[in-house]
């Protein structure tokens, strides 16, 4: 008897090895190589029928893969909405640092005191805030008027100065990347 054949054994070898007679393993496929029979009239093509899993698999891994993809588009374009929607909140504050600022230099007994070096820090810490996620100040003081990213408050004839140059900025435009978050309010050149 062969070990394979012993190692299948359930029950003891005494009477059935007594009589002479052959020993047969319980489970005798599984020492033999399985072998597809075919249906009478089926052909081998029925097989190339049966599922592909290492296609399923694949086409799986790859729709997990754009799911990802798509999320971090959407975490992404949601975090620029965020920056975007809280700059515009604090585009006012900002132009309200400026106003208090030109206030107290205005004022003769304000130039050499503290107020004014408090109110700039304050301003200029707001700003590198800004610039860290990516939000530019435009003041485009000399460049020529383009209306996608100034707002003309007025035309008047300045000599010296070319037709359609921005000869004063009223209030800074700013921008996000390409997106304009708030036109520049200009003066042009008529």
């Amino acid at each position: 008897m062969t070990p394979e054949q012993d190692a299948t054994r359930t029950h003891p070898p005494a009477a059935e090895e007594a009589a002479g007679e052959p020993v047969e393993p319980e489970h005798p496929e599984a020492d033999a190589e399985v072998e597809v029979e075919l249906e009478p009239g089926a052909e081998p093509s029925a097989i190339a029928d049966e599922p592909d899993y290492k296609d399923k698999w694949l086409r799986a891994a790859a729709d997990l893969d754009n799911v990802r993809k798509r999320a971090r588009r959407d975490v992404g374009a949601a975090e620029a909405r965020g920056i975007v929607k809280l700059a515009r909140e604090l585009l006012p504050a900002l132009d309200n640092f400026e106003r208090a600022l030109a206030a107290a230099e205005a004022q003769p007994e304000n130039r050499d005191h503290h107020l004014t070096d408090g109110i700039r820090l304050v301003q200029t810490e707001l700003l590198a805030a800004l610039a860290r996620v990516g939000i530019e100040p435009d003041s485009p003081n000399g460049e020529r008027f383009d209306p996608h990213r100034h707002e003309a408050l007025a035309q008047r004839p300045v000599e010296g100065a070319e037709t359609g140059t921005i000869v004063e900025v009223y209030n800074a435009g700013y921008t996000y990347g390409d997106e304009v978050l708030r036109p520049a309010k200009v003066v042009v050149a008529a």
